[in-house]
């Protein structure tokens, strides 16, 4: 059936098509907006004065309108940047707590939050989330903005920290929000991957009103619903191998396990995943439905404008964890008080994979006025809320320390992060005698901040009593503490019962010792919850000419004043020069600076990663918690950044082009060490434990006890967050533009967008990260990219068709010594839509992503284990092909 409908849909692409020339994307100018005539395109990001138009900026601005955003098949606002701009690079990272369902993206190669996020030209809030690996990125989370409710998108590709603040070092990207005083737009949308999985619908609707004569509401909603995607085969490794087509089915399965037996496991096989699929472990995109509202409004009373908009979005996604089988550390067989023998196989007879849920609430609220005095003199002052909460579920799994009193399925906790934010801003016009008015744009801003951790539920976080070796004392221990082989009274008296106790054997499940919390993610527990608040001052300056027709040149200045890391001060210099139409000269010299998150310098996590196939529970620290100062953390620092940018642009009747240069050197520079190894010392009681560290740089579990670690004996890893290092970015950022009038066989749009990129350390990081680490972060990421897009019409009919090239990246394994690489090849990936204007007011359109059904190369290295087939964190997509169908009716 599935291959029937697809053949279907693929004809009817091509049937439509022949309608039509090839083509694609509405033509863009040199700076990526459709408008006819380049000078009439105003944008408002880049400058904190009046508008300019996109010609006169003197750094690149790419403007995509409302017709460009609808061009991309993607609903999510995350997928229509990655589809427009190069240089934006987004991966879908199952099995990784909280970003499975908060994707991080990356622009010029740098992390998310280096890149400042606006709404209508005001700051966006931050996500709840703390991305616990790499640079623990915490920025807005961009797939709460509704596609349907943009009216463009402005994406500076240049550091702006002088004019905006923190967080723009990479660049700006501001959503420009709907504004129509009348009329409404709907869309219904569905599809469904070529595998007959995925299946998705995304409804969405826009609706203008009229407040009088002066005044306009314009009300946008979005209904979404996913189902997962399994890119997976069945779970065989060398330490564990369930898959019974395969020779190698049980190795490395401990089946000494108590109630094991071959039958009984594969009897209960089918129900050790919960999720979709028919594999222990999936591999995929998670299932997930949202609603997703923005309203913005405005009132014209004459002397002033009053204006507003909020949204308010609910998420909730699923995907699993690792698949957990007998003899893993998790599943083993414990002493209970009676004297018998347990084991989570008589919960769980085929092993389980723990099943992650999250709800996403996101809710915030804008309001100010502006005005123009009669002397010129411009002012707005506002004030916003925003609010993001994350609420966690785990599900078939167990809290291992608990024996058989486990539930199988836990609350861990929340988190939740809140901003608050008022800000003012002014500018006025003088007359200096060059060819346009000096412009000065100031302001000020006050941001109060906060971070907290909600405590999950008691079994979540409980330290059970397997925890620690002999809970029930059947073994005597000798005055230094270790076991002398002979059972106590106690021990007697379960052996007299029947008990296969016996303290002589160092085997006996009454030594076994097993994890604290729900496995996979244990709860956030008294130690780990709190709020963190933070507030901070600043105020700017922003100075801009015409010092001849020809000449523009603007320079900022802002000064930041933080309640924990004090006074930051950034500027920028900036300029443009025209030589003729067909050639200008443009660049930018300017600092920047980044203030670590509340959430950065107050999160806490554990969680349960498989280094070798075996789970570890890793614990993410603070860089102030006792944990992690013992291991040689220090207080988080800013980080600071020089940024160089020189670009040449023109055009050449309905040719267009820009090609700009860039280096962003980043200092102090924020990122999760590599995690340090946690020796347990009850395993090595021959020991004289104590703060030692193994040749391997591992540490004893008496380290963090010292400290006053809870539960010490149970944490096999440890990292945190420090200001590990220093970096050189460079690329460059080439767009061309070209249109064609094909009289009466329609018109063409041509555009090509191209970005090269590398990061590389500035310095020795070898006390920080081993050599896989080092290498991954410098090649991992494809060395290039471009987007190739062609869109026609001609009468009622369309044709987009783009080509999305992912130029080649690198993986190591290996660890601290690089035992082999992985060098992925360049990839094109083409879409295909072809529309027909059905009546005055429906479109339909039938097109596919991937049409070809193109995947990445499969991993041949250990980051592609336990049933993955590709590099699960690829900037690549690697779901294959999408076909689907939508409506559009405009009234």
């Amino acid at each position: 059936m599935k291959n029937r409908f697809k053949t279907m849909l693929m004809s009817g692409a091509f049937a439509l098509a022949g309608g039509a020339y090839a083509g694609a994307a509405n033509a863009q100018d040199a700076d990526g907006t459709d408008d006819e005539s380049v000078q009439e395109q105003i944008i408002v990001t880049g400058s904190r004065g009046q508008p300019r138009s996109v010609t006169d900026s003197p750094v690149p601005i790419d403007v995509f309108s409302e017709e460009d955003l609808q061009a991309v098949p993607f609903t999510d606002a995350n997928d229509i940047l990655r589809t427009l701009v190069p240089s934006f690079n987004l991966s879908r990272q199952p099995i990784s707590d909280g970003a499975s369902f908060i994707r991080p993206a990356q622009l010029r190669g740098l992390p998310t939050d280096k890149t400042l996020v606006l709404v209508n030209s005001k700051r966006r809030h931050r996500a709840a989330l703390v991305q616990i690996g790499g640079s623990g990125t915490q920025g807005p989370d961009i797939a709460t903005i509704p596609g349907i409710a943009l009216k463009s998108v402005e994406v500076l590709r240049d550091g702006a920290a002088a004019q905006y603040g923190s967080d723009a070092i990479a660049g700006v990207i501001n959503f420009i929000l709907k504004d129509n005083a009348e009329g409404a737009t709907l869309t219904a949308d569905v599809g469904q991957y070529y595998e007959g999985d995925g299946f998705q619908y995304t409804f969405a609707g826009n609706f203008g009103v009229a407040l009088g004569d002066d005044g306009f509401i314009s009300i946008s909603a979005e209904v979404s619903e996913q189902d997962a995607t399994v890119r997976a085969e069945q779970y065989c490794e060398s330490f564990a191998c369930p898959d019974v087509t395969d020779e190698r089915f049980l190795s490395g399965i401990d089946q000494t396990i108590e109630g094991f037996t071959v039958d009984s496991y594969l009897a209960g096989l089918p129900d050790a995943n919960i999720g979709p699929g028919d594999v222990v472990q999936p591999w995929g995109q998670p299932n997930a439905n949202a609603i997703r509202t923005f309203v913005n409004a405005g009132y014209d009373f004459g002397a002033f404008e009053a204006y507003g908009f909020g949204n308010y979005s609910n998420s909730e996604s699923d995907g699993s964890f690792f698949y957990r089988f007998p003899g893993n550390g998790t599943i083993e067989n414990l002493r209970l008080e009676d004297g018998s023998v347990y084991s989570p196989l008589q919960i769980f007879p085929g092993g389980f994979t723990p099943r992650f849920f999250g709800t996403v609430l996101d809710y915030s609220g804008v309001g100010g006025l502006k005005g123009e005095l009669s002397n010129g003199f411009m002012w707005d002052v506002s004030g916003r809320f925003g609010h993001s909460e994350i609420q966690y579920t785990l599900a078939n799994t167990i809290n291992p320390s608990l024996g058989p009193d486990t539930p199988t399925r836990f609350n861990p906790g929340d988190l939740i992060n809140e901003e608050l934010q008022f800000q003012a801003d002014f500018s006025q016009e003088f007359e200096i005698g060059t060819a346009s008015p000096l412009l000065v744009a100031f302001g000020a801003s006050y941001l109060d901040e906060s971070y907290e951790i909600v405590g999950g539920d008691p079994a979540s976080f409980e330290n059970g009593p397997f925890s620690s070796q002999d809970p029930f004392g059947f073994c005597e221990v000798d005055m230094d503490g270790a076991f002398t082989g002979t059972p106590t009274m106690a021990g007697m008296a379960v052996i007299a019962d029947g008990s296969t106790l016996d303290c002589a054997d160092d085997d006996d499940p009454v030594f076994r010792t097993v994890g604290v919390g729900s496995n996979g993610f244990p709860g956030y527990g008294p130690d780990a919850v709190g709020e963190l608040t933070r507030d901070s001052q600043g105020i700017y300056v922003d100075v801009s000419t015409d010092v001849t027709d020809d000449f523009f040149v603007q320079a900022a200045l802002r000064f930041e004043d933080y309640s924990d890391f004090g006074e930051e001060t950034v500027w920028k210099v900036a300029a443009k020069y025209d030589f003729s139409d067909m050639f200008s000269l443009r660049g930018s010299i300017s600092t920047g600076f980044r203030a670590p998150t509340p959430g950065q310098l107050g999160t806490t996590n554990v969680s349960t990663r498989l280094p070798n196939g075996v789970p570890v529970a890793t614990g993410l620290f603070p860089a102030t918690n006792p944990a992690a100062v013992a291991l040689g953390a220090t207080p988080l620092q800013p980080e600071t950044s020089d940024n160089f940018t020189v670009g040449v642009l023109g055009s050449f009747g309905d040719f267009t082009y820009t090609v700009d240069l860039y280096q962003i050197d980043l200092k102090d520079r924020v990122n999760a060490v590599s995690t340090i190894t946690i020796i347990n010392d009850i395993d090595f009681p021959d020991l004289n434990t104590g703060p030692l560290v193994t040749a391997d740089g591992s540490q004893y579990a008496s380290v963090l006890d010292a400290a006053g670690v809870a539960n010490a004996n149970t944490i096999g890893g440890v990292n945190y967050f420090t200001n590990a290092f220093d970096t050189t970015t460079r690329g460059v950022d080439v767009v061309l533009t070209y249109n064609l009038d094909w009289a009466a066989s329609g018109s063409t749009g041509l555009s090509a967008a191209f970005n090269w990129n590398e990061t590389e350390f500035d310095g020795d990081v070898s006390d920080l990260f081993n050599a896989e680490a080092q290498f991954d972060f410098e090649n991992a990421l494809p060395e290039w990219r471009a987007n190739l897009t062609a869109n026609h019409t001609v009468g009622k009919w369309g044709i987009l068709a783009r080509a999305n090239v992912f130029g080649p990246y690198e993986n190591a394994n290996g660890g601290s010594t690089i035992t082999v690489t992985q060098e992925f090849d360049t990839e094109v990936l083409f879409d295909l839509e072809a529309s027909y204007q059905a009546t005055d007011t429906v479109t339909l359109a039938l097109g596919a992503r991937n049409i070809f059904d193109e995947f990445p190369d499969a991993g041949e290295i250990g980051e592609t284990c336990c049933g993955r087939i590709y590099r699960s964190d690829s900037v690549v997509d690697w779901q294959g092909g999408y076909y689907y169908v939508r409506a559009t009716a405009n009234f």
